[in-house]
């Protein structure tokens, strides 16, 4: 199926939920993203940040670019002139390197708290006893260039359907306590209002619990090259 098609037939999926698709373009050619941009999507996820950037400068300006993969300190002054939400803060140290550039660049740079639920360990992010510390952090509170927007996270990689609903609701039910206790709020840099959560395997699972940005890319490209 062509990718116009797939795209349009996941957005049909989602039309139920308060889902939006994050079309993950991570490996894909400058042709593709080209033919992913005339069907319509907007929005597309690049896990290298050095791939982003090469295809930032070559393709049109109303695109939003997601950082959805694990972000190193050093590389986040590359994207930061640009970059439209970063799902992959898993340290203060990060996120104080977040703050310096988009002092730098003259912007507030969107981000998400990456909470760990999976059970494996090659998975990044922070526990939620480590999601609330660093949003009490006093150091935290100082920032005047990023806000926090929410939260993503990633389900173990299996097929047991069980345990991924189990993973992808402890996250919502903590994303919901967060936004219920208005925590961090008060700072001015903080509003829960996206949770990031399911890929091509799990994606109707996740908007069903309530994700409000999934992200998939081999459901509508086939198998990575």
């Amino acid at each position: 199926m062509a990718i116009a098609e797939q795209i349009s037939l996941i957005n049909k999926q989602l039309n139920e939920s308060a889902a939006r698709l994050i079309v993950v373009t991570k490996t894909r050619s400058i042709e593709e993203l080209k033919e992913t941009y005339a069907s319509g999507a907007r929005e597309f996820g690049e896990n290298r940040v050095q791939e982003m950037v090469e295809k930032q400068a070559v393709l049109p300006g109303d695109i939003l670019w997601h950082q959805i993969g694990h972000l190193q300190t050093n590389k986040v002054k590359y994207i930061a002139p640009f970059v439209h939400l970063i799902h992959s803060v898993d340290s203060l140290n990060l996120l104080k390197e977040i703050n310096k550039q988009g002092a730098k660049n003259n912007r507030i740079i969107n981000c998400l708290l990456q909470i760990f639920i999976a059970t494996e360990e090659s998975k990044f992010g922070l526990d939620f006893k480590e999601a609330e510390a660093l949003l009490a952090d006093a150091s935290f509170a100082e920032m005047k260039h990023i806000r926090i927007v929410g939260l993503m996270g990633m389900a173990s990689f299996t097929a047991d359907e069980k345990q991924i609903r189990r993973e992808f609701k402890s996250l919502a039910d903590f994303f919901q306590q967060l936004k219920n206790n208005k925590t961090g709020v008060s700072t001015g840099l903080v509003e829960w209002t996206e949770l990031s959560m399911g890929m091509s395997g799990d994606y109707l699972i996740a908007a069903e619990l309530g994700a409000t940005l999934v992200r998939v890319g081999s459901a509508i490209y086939g198998p990575r090259h």
